[in-house]
């Protein structure tokens, strides 16, 4: 154990020093997420990069133009590439996913989230690389259990659709193994906005939706309420920037301790008009907001409240304060949406 020890801690200085020399791996390279998690890197010089993705949506390509990456990997032919390279890879993070939450296919969920990332957990435990790989808050289905990371809640959370039952069943097989990688965290991702999703069409953030609806009509209409314990527009989300999203990321490649499920969010609930108000001010532009019927078909499985417990992370040693929602949509907005800009 002392000699691990020695061991990690000479590792963990040479990574200090001379970080390009390390092989990191990014699954899911090319979305939104993952292409900013390389732009993080490569502004600590980690520029060692594998990227691993579906290279053919050339749109979701331009998320890497200009970032430094050593190879890209087809998904398909990634643990072949691993077989033969992993002697000289320091770091996994696990960030592709089919993330489409109205989409109802088991099968696809099953090959790309569940099995997908079985294989990737036993190639990191028989090869001994650290992990961090991507769950989501859309385990938590209706919130009868709240929001706490709580593994032992775990196997009871009852998601809302496919895309959540696959980020928790994935969850509850890692807790269950044995043989796992020396380190590794699941992080459980609440609504994450920011640059990068130009490709995500309909299932990008709001603030990117309010921003293209405002360009085109001057407006922006939100889900009227149809509970009444909240009003129209008061409908609440952990919104969290993905610039705090890589952060978290970045911390626990150089933690590398305490193991296990993480909430990632801002740990503050808003509202859908605190949001949108936000992006009408950082675009200089007066309030023009209107309300439409939630429609009826997810009217009954519609969030009105989610929050990130935060508690778990802090309790590791993750300092770093949070961009509030004025500040992020404010970064997002002028430095990115306006300008068409990538990070």
């Amino acid at each position: 154990m002392i000699i691990l020890k020695v061991v990690y801690n000479y590792l963990t200085r040479i990574n200090t020093i001379y970080p390009h020399y390390f092989m990191i791996i990014v699954t899911g390279a090319a979305g939104f997420i993952g292409s900013c998690l390389i732009q993080r890197l490569n502004q600590d010089n980690f520029n060692y990069i594998i990227a691993v993705d579906d290279f053919s949506d050339e749109q979701k390509n331009k998320n890497l133009d200009g970032k430094k990456i050593q190879e890209r990997v087809d998904r398909e032919h990634f643990f072949e590439w691993l077989d033969n390279n992993y002697q000289e890879v320091e770091f996994c993070f696990h960030i592709g996913a089919r993330t489409d939450t109205t989409e109802f296919n088991v099968d696809i969920f099953n090959k790309l989230n569940l099995n997908y990332s079985k294989k990737i957990w036993k190639k990191c435990h028989d090869y001994q690389i650290p992990m961090v790989y991507a769950s989501s808050a859309a385990t938590y289905g209706m919130g009868e259990l709240g929001y706490d990371d709580n593994e032992s809640l775990i196997p009871q959370l009852k998601p809302l659709n496919p895309y959540g039952d696959s980020k928790n069943d994935f969850d509850i097989w890692a807790l269950k193994q044995e043989e796992q990688p020396f380190f590794w965290a699941g992080l459980k991702f609440f609504n994450v906005y920011g640059p990068n999703e130009f490709h995500k069409g309909r299932m990008a953030s709001v603030i990117w939706h309010t921003f293209n609806q405002i360009k085109k009509t001057g407006g922006m209409k939100l889900f009227r309420s149809h509970n009444p314990e909240f009003k129209d527009g008061e409908q609440m989300r952990d919104f969290v920037y993905v610039k705090d999203v890589v952060e978290v990321c970045m911390f626990l490649m150089h933690h590398r301790r305490n193991s296990g499920i993480y909430n990632l969010g801002s740990g503050k609930a808003r509202t859908f008009l605190d949001l949108v108000k936000n992006t009408f001010k950082a675009l200089g532009t007066d309030e023009n907001i209107d309300f439409i019927d939630t429609p009826e078909d997810i009217r009954d499985k519609y969030q009105y409240f989610t929050e990130a417990n935060m508690s778990k992370l802090k309790s590791i040693g993750y300092e770093r304060p949070f961009h509030t929602l004025e500040e992020g949509v404010a970064d997002y907005v002028k430095n990115h949406l306006i300008e068409e800009k990538y990070y």
